[in-house]
């Protein structure tokens, strides 16, 4: 796979607009009050997952209106842990199975594996009322007309009751947000939206710099929006109005806590001009790891370790 965006140093100065609209951080505002006014407290069951060298707990949360989330909580045996980490999934992934997830107990940290509602292996449903109008098939156009009709709307809002799920039922000092892909977009919505965090990780970050993605990736998720707009072309700046409001740039705009964002120069799915212009514009300090023959995969088992370093950098465990 050649490269298959800009250049590295014109990478580097890439900086779009921001898109957010006026009532950007009402929307968001308004939407996390009503989620954390409804009923429910996060419960964690312990179960034996097989793997006796971590404690391990399955997890369920409200979510969006309320409904059910599942995640793993995976500590390590018979310690308080320095940090957690809240960890979102790609696209298409759900929870998975505990002993996938193991390395940053291994490290002594906590670690909440969050459920991804209707993604394929999850265990989370999604039961909302929200009409999706016409759409692609995929999630990235179910709500294209209307901001609070939009999908991600309900998992972005997932993502911050789960930060919120963990400060009540991990028990560690610190909170950092992490994730691949659409995960690392979920990571960077929650450095914009929950205050008090202190590390966020977005790897290959998913939903950044919508149009960007939907002009340069010809892969799926970003493709989704360019085969409903080849369709419904008189419908493309309502859709990006609507996608505006879960830009992963505009919520690292407000966001406050360290980063360590991770970017693949070979990456077809997630285009390096779109990582970089999150990178930009994410108001904390923050930091890049650049894999300049890789692609969706980014870095890989390397990088896991650049992630556990950047934590201990910040405090040591």
């Amino acid at each position: 796979m050649p490269v298959v965006d800009m250049p590295l140093d014109e990478l580097e100065r890439y900086r779009p607009a921001l898109t957010d609209e006026p009532d950007f951080d009402a929307f968001w505002r308004t939407t996390l009050k009503a989620a954390r006014e409804t009923a429910g407290r996060p419960t964690a069951t312990r179960i034996d997952a097989g793997v006796r060298a971590v404690d391990t707990f399955d997890v369920t949360f409200p979510g969006w209106a309320g409904e059910p989330v599942s995640g793993w909580l995976v500590l390590p045996r018979g310690r308080t842990a320095r940090w957690c980490v809240v960890e979102f999934q790609g696209y298409g992934v759900g929870r998975g199975r505990v002993h996938e997830h193991l390395l940053y107990a291994a490290c002594g940290i906590a670690h909440l594996v969050v459920d991804a509602r209707g993604h394929a292996r999850g265990d989370t449903g999604d039961r909302s009322d929200a009409s999706s109008g016409p759409h692609e098939p995929g999630f990235m156009t179910q709500g294209a007309h209307d901001p609070h009709a939009h999908y991600l709307r309900r998992l972005i809002t997932d993502a911050v009751r789960a930060v919120d799920a963990a400060g009540e039922l991990a028990p560690a000092e610190r909170l950092a947000v992490a994730g691949p892909s659409q995960g690392g977009g979920l990571a960077l919505a929650a450095s914009g939206l929950v205050g008090g965090l202190h590390a966020v990780l977005p790897d290959v970050p998913f939903l950044c710099d919508h149009r960007r993605g939907a002009q340069v990736s010809d892969r799926v998720p970003y493709l989704e929006v360019a085969q409903f707009l080849r369709k419904r072309p008189e419908l493309a700046e309502a859709t990006f109005r609507t996608l505006s409001y879960f830009d992963g740039m505009n919520f690292a705009a407000r966001a406050t806590a360290p980063a360590l964002f991770s970017v693949a120069l070979m990456d077809p799915v997630c285009p390096p001009s779109t990582v970089y212009a999150a990178y930009h514009h994410y108001a904390g300090p923050k930091d890049i790891r650049v894999y300049p023959f890789n692609e969706h995969e980014g870095g890989g088992s390397l990088h896991a370790m650049e992630r556990i370093a950047f934590l201990r950098a910040l405090s040591d465990f």
